[in-house]
């Protein structure tokens, strides 16, 4: 939260700056320290990041190629669900495609992309939270809504016949 906050006042640039910075003064000062406790001979003076430094983050060519279909598959099938969107294969679906775009630029008029992301992390943590503490009188509200809507389709539909049927 504190990240995305200081994106709202700051550019990408100097947050990933300032991080940075932070995470080498701390692991420099505890190097540094390590040193120290060597030269009192109070320590071994090993690095103490070595385990990290260790480690193998490398994939197996298995894994790799598991990896890299997967990406292929998704490269792939995004670009050709935008290539069918775009270039209007099927009318309707572009029409929604449009309009979807037509409804973010109200939001975008309204919101920054980086206030939305923050409403969407405070979100995530609010609403279950409200949810347990008021769990009866929302699902109360929410079976109420159910009902109704149920109660509307019911309606459309026993009115869709009749409509036909004057039709003929």
């Amino acid at each position: 939260m504190v990240a995305l906050l200081c994106l709202l006042h700051f550019s990408i640039i100097s947050v990933a700056s300032y991080v940075s910075l932070a995470a080498l003064a701390v692991t420099i000062s505890l190097r540094v320290y390590s040193k120290a406790l060597q030269a009192l001979h109070r320590g071994e003076g090993k690095n103490p990041f070595q385990a990290q430094l260790d480690a193998d983050f490398g994939l197996s060519k298995e894994q790799l190629e598991r990896l890299t279909e997967r990406v292929v598959f998704y490269v792939t099938s995004g670009t050709k669900s935008l290539q069918r969107l775009f270039l209007v294969d099927d009318l309707v679906e572009s029409i929604k495609f449009a309009f979807f775009f037509y409804i973010l630029t109200y939001v975008g008029a309204v919101f920054n992309g980086l206030t939305l992301l923050i409403l969407g992390v405070i979100s995530a943590f609010t609403f279950p939270l409200l949810y347990r503490q008021h769990q009866a009188q929302i699902d109360q509200y929410v079976g109420l809504v159910r009902n109704q809507l149920s109660n509307l389709r019911a309606k459309m539909l026993a009115k869709l016949p009749t409509a036909k049927a004057k039709a003929e």
